[in-house]
């Protein structure tokens, strides 16, 4: 099918940063299974689609089977590549058995029971980052920025604890991870992989001498067990352990900060929103679940295939890179009514913000106890909170819908 230009799959063009959803519902309407000559990926728009392929065997989580695999991501005059190396051993990057190995390993810190004890740290962490808003009543101005001062640092601390990060370090910690977002895209340029590279390999550093602390003297924590692990011969070599230790800490981050930080903003547009959560409290579960679907923080999934991967009649070789787009999914009309609506009473809302199947995250149940508390102290805390001035603009990124900047006013 002949497409025009204004149907064509570009995430980096302004205006998709701004409002993916008017070419989205184009390009799911036009051609739901579509090849972009900008990127050279096929692209799914689809829930049915996208939902099926996340459990197609066809369909593998490892970037390396993509036929362009080596032209982006292995450069000739880059002799120790660390991206290739972490990428061989992080579970969003390997397909069973190794994923199930890895999985097991790490999934008893993020069970339903384990997530519940941590409620008490999430609200203590959250609290003392709102103590240190100065807001009218205090004699200050109010001003406070969701994203940098909260949002950024709310699931970051979280995770720092769980694996033994000293509080010190949290903040070293976060940047190296925020570092990592380009590493997602198919098209890196040398400078950037080079910057990752060298990222990673500081990021390695620091987690294999925090191993040795450890070794020192054993906590209660995740990085003691991963420790544990290994040294029990429960098939998990060394770098698994540094590569697992780097990924928890970049995905215990990275979306549930745009996922507070949509919320927030969500309210600051919705007063009636807001007032229907601070009369209804039990309302917050809902409207975490809706705002995920709504704007839903991560935007793709990726997928290489197998073989050839026939969808909707179109036939995908093998060797090719599918991007499964989450917001496209999450706002299919022929799965959601009316899904450009935010709706707080919104019925069978079965979004698939955190992915589907085999590689369901992982960590989905801290992120939505991280983002309730996050709402419930806000809410809880002050009267009032509205945007400071124009709301910035989202990124322009492959992987993530958020900001990295929300200036709000606090009463």
């Amino acid at each position: 099918m002949a497409l025009g230009t204004d149907v064509l799959y570009n995430p980096m063009h302004p205006s998709y940063a701004v409002d993916p959803y008017p070419a989205l519902h184009r390009l799911r309407a036009a051609e739901p299974v579509h090849f972009s000559p900008l990127l050279k990926v096929w692209v799914l728009t689809g829930y049915a689609d996208i939902a099926a392929a996340l459990r197609a065997p066809q369909l593998s989580a490892a970037a390396r089977n993509w036929a362009g695999y080596e032209r982006f991501f292995l450069r000739p005059d880059i002799e120790q590549n660390t991206l290739d190396e972490m990428y061989k051993r992080w579970m969003l990057q390997l397909d069973a058995p190794d994923h199930t190995r890895l999985r097991a390993l790490t999934g008893r810190a993020f069970t339903p029971r384990a997530v519940a004890t941590m409620r008490q740290t999430v609200i203590d962490a959250a609290d003392g980052m709102l103590d240190r808003v100065a807001t009218v009543q205090q004699g200050g101005d109010g001003r406070f920025d969701a994203v940098k001062q909260f949002a950024n640092l709310l699931p970051t601390t979280i995770i720092s604890r769980m694996l033994g990060v000293p509080l010190g370090d949290v903040d070293k910690v976060h940047a190296w991870s925020t570092a990592l977002l380009p590493s997602f895209s198919p098209a890196m340029s040398l400078s950037t992989l080079k910057a990752v590279n060298k990222t990673l390999a500081e990021f390695r550093t620091y987690f294999a001498e925090l191993v040795e602390q450890h070794l020192a003297e054993p906590k209660d924590d995740l990085l003691t067990a991963l420790i544990t692990a290994r040294d029990n011969d429960d098939k998990l070599n060394e770098e698994e352990l540094f590569a697992t230790a780097i990924l928890l800490t970049f995905a215990g981050h990275a979306t549930t900060t745009q996922a507070i930080g949509n919320l927030l903003s969500t309210l600051a547009e919705r007063p009636d929103v807001t007032a229907e959560l601070r009369a209804n409290p039990a309302l917050i579960a809902p409207a975490i679940e809706e705002s995920l679907r709504h704007e839903s923080p991560l935007q793709l999934i990726y997928r290489t295939t197998l073989e050839p991967y026939t969808v909707a009649g179109v036939t995908i070789p093998q060797g090719e890179m599918v991007f499964l787009i989450l917001p496209a999914a999450n706002r299919d009309p022929a799965r959601f009514p009316e899904p450009d609506r935010f709706d707080l009473h919104r019925a069978d809302n079965k979004h698939i913000a955190f992915g589907y199947g085999h590689h369901f995250c992982a960590g989905a149940g801290l992120a939505r106890l991280e983002a309730g508390v996050a709402v419930e102290r806000v809410l809880a805390r002050f009267s009032s909170f509205a945007f400071d001035g124009p709301v910035p603009r989202r990124e322009a990124s492959l992987l993530i819908r958020g900001r990295q900047s929300l200036p709000m006013i606090l009463k």
